[in-house]
């Protein structure tokens, strides 16, 4: 008799890992539900319960036809499980969304959901009063479960596989950071890390949350918007149930708050240190932190000097209060597109007035392709990447003026290996590749060049308000045709796992292995 698998831990938890994260979203959609009978929308409530309740029904009946198969996870199998939940969730997602609103179209709908999950945060729907408070809550809150979902799958799929960033480091170890090799930490395969990088950081973000709502309450801002607010900047979406901060209560003092809490998108050990080795867990010493604080004040700096230096044609008083306002606009706005959550400070307008910047998205979408740090919920190239390039400029000068010296280890080159800057180019020619093909794309389905590149910059690295923000006038996604729209999706999909797992997955020897 053939031997059968040996059968550990409770039976739910060893289900096919998508058929749990099918059922995560079903039980989270009572939650809506109960928002919508507090509220007195019975019909939003119904549309939300009814899927729920028939998606852990689904569950349960394909849950018990496997029950008695012990399914092999290996590193392939999760990675195509990434991809599937992205393309495919959003598929029943979309059911509730589409019920409840009942004047929006199956595609917008799934558009939607697919920018949520990924925390694009591209607007479909761009006046907030169209849609009630609990289905607001329901978009924030996929989104806020997607970004719970890249905290985990970067331990727990992505750095084994040395993806999503983790190419370029010298250790990508996931784990309990006491310096254990990977092949020892990380098995291909192994289901029991995955619960465990769960268990672990899914309080983390669920506190820090929490936390941030309570600071926003105590700011002044109103309950259900501190909370839908608080869930956009942890997953770094930008979704807002009033339309942007300019709407909120909160002012200048739930900015501050906003800010710190965005600084969580420019390194991951600013919550957690299971992705690097022992001893090299100092935030102060991080590339990717240290990298990130120059750019949101170095740019700001270069803004608010350029009032003397270049805006000469700018008639605008020199008072103290306006230059303050107007660099806190600048620093405020630029750390919110650098970590691509694209929530735009009440003061922007007058740092774009201090300034002299009529347009500046050329601004807004470089620091969105630069993106936040490696394994945070932050899409575009990352800061990591962009340090090597860097390190790698740096050494090439350097051997422009003593061509026979060699480099040595230092702390700042600790973290990367000995091809990290090779390996970051290939991803970023690979970005750039992307980029020109989605955008000869999107021209060839009717729109024109600037729309074209806004978009694919704001989808290829996950920042959506950029198509409010970065041209002369706002993109009306609801106009878009169908083939424009469902390569966008393909897009935000593209940019939240990048171009590596994809090819990756197209790799035999991966599944060779």
């Amino acid at each position: 008799m053939p031997r059968r698998s040996r059968q550990t831990g409770p039976w739910i938890l060893r289900l096919p890992l998508l058929l749990l994260i099918w059922g995560g979203f079903s039980l989270a959609m009572w939650v809506p539900a109960i928002h919508a009978v507090i509220t007195d929308d019975h019909k939003t409530s119904q549309s939300f319960f009814y899927a729920g309740l028939l998606g852990l029904m689904l569950v349960s009946f394909i849950g018990l036809s496997v029950a008695n198969h012990v399914p092999r996870y290996g590193m392939p199998g999760q990675l195509m499980t990434l991809l599937a939940t992205f393309v495919f969730l959003p598929l029943y997602l979309a059911i509730p969304l589409q019920d409840a609103l009942q004047n929006t179209s199956y595609l917008n709908a799934y558009f939607d959901m697919v920018s949520a999950l990924t925390t694009t945060g591209a607007d479909i729907y761009a006046d907030p009063g169209r849609l009630s408070p609990s289905i607001h809550l329901w978009r924030v809150m996929v989104a806020w479960l997607g970004g719970l979902f890249m905290w985990i799958a970067a331990s727990a799929v992505l750095a084994p596989l040395s993806l999503g960033g983790f190419e370029v480091t010298a250790r990508a170890e996931p784990g309990d950071g006491q310096g254990i090799g990977i092949r020892q930490v990380h098995r291909p395969g192994s289901r029991r890390k995955l619960i465990k990088v769960a268990a672990t950081l899914a309080p983390v973000y669920f506190g820090l949350t929490l936390a941030l709502s309570i600071l926003l309450l105590l700011t002044g801002e109103v309950g259900f918007v501190a909370v839908c607010h608080a869930m956009s900047i942890m997953a770094t979406s930008g979704l807002s149930p009033v339309g942007g901060l300019e709407n909120a209560g909160s002012g200048l003092a739930g900015e501050m708050v906003m800010f710190l809490f965005m600084l969580f998108a420019l390194s991951r050990l600013t919550f957690s240190s299971d992705t690097v080795a022992h001893g090299q867990n100092r935030l102060d010493k991080d590339p990717e932190f240290r990298t990130g604080l120059l750019i949101i004040f170095a740019v700001p700096g270069l803004l608010f000097l350029r009032h003397w230096l270049a805006a000469f044609e700018v008639d605008t008083s020199d008072d103290l209060s306006m230059a303050l306002s107007s660099f806190w606009g600048a620093v405020f706005t630029v750390t919110s597109f650098l970590t691509t959550t694209g929530f735009q400070s009440i003061d922007w307008e007058s740092a774009r007035q201090w300034s002299g910047l009529s347009t500046p998205g050329m601004i807004l979408m470089g620091l969105a392709v630069m993106g936040g740090g490696v394994a945070t919920t932050a899409g575009g190239v990352k800061l990591l990447r962009v340090y090597a390039l860097y390190l790698n400029g740096l050494r090439d000068m350097e051997r422009l003026v003593l061509p026979n010296s060699v480099s040595g280890m230092t702390r700042g080159t600790r973290r990367l290996q000995s091809n990290g800057a090779f390996v970051a180019w290939i991803f970023f020619m690979l970005f750039a590749l992307s980029l020109t093909v989605i955008s000869i794309a999107l021209s060839a389905a009717g729109l024109n060049f600037e729309d074209a590149l806004i978009l694919t910059v704001a989808t290829l690295s996950t920042t959506g308000p950029l198509t409010e923000a970065a041209g002369a006038s706002p993109i009306d996604l609801g106009l878009l045709t169908t083939p424009a729209k469902l390569i966008l999706c393909g897009a935000m999909v593209l940019g939240r796992l990048e171009t590596l797992a994809i090819i990756a997955l197209l790799s035999p020897n991966l599944w060779r292995n």
